[in-house]
């Protein structure tokens, strides 16, 4: 029992996403290609509302450019 008690809260570990991770520059283009459909122009690291973010620059199928911002910490759009 105890070590399935063990294994479980390393399993949970290693499935959380810490906070204080970072999202890397191809996971930013990543998830702002997926949420557009779009191909990635540039990606480049910046502040906004006091949060250091990705911002994403993609230029879409119908040749739209849009930006969009990721969370540094999250991956999540900002």
């Amino acid at each position: 029992m105890k070590s399935a008690i063990v294994w479980l809260g390393s399993l949970m570990l290693l499935a959380a996403t810490p906070a204080w991770a970072d999202v890397s520059r191809d996971e930013a283009a990543t998830v702002a290609q997926r949420m557009t459909g779009g191909r990635v122009l540039s990606v480049d690291r910046t502040e906004r509302d006091g949060r250091t973010v990705w911002r994403v620059k993609v230029v879409t199928g119908q040749g739209e450019v849009k930006v969009i911002y990721i969370d540094a910490a999250s991956g999540r759009p900002a």
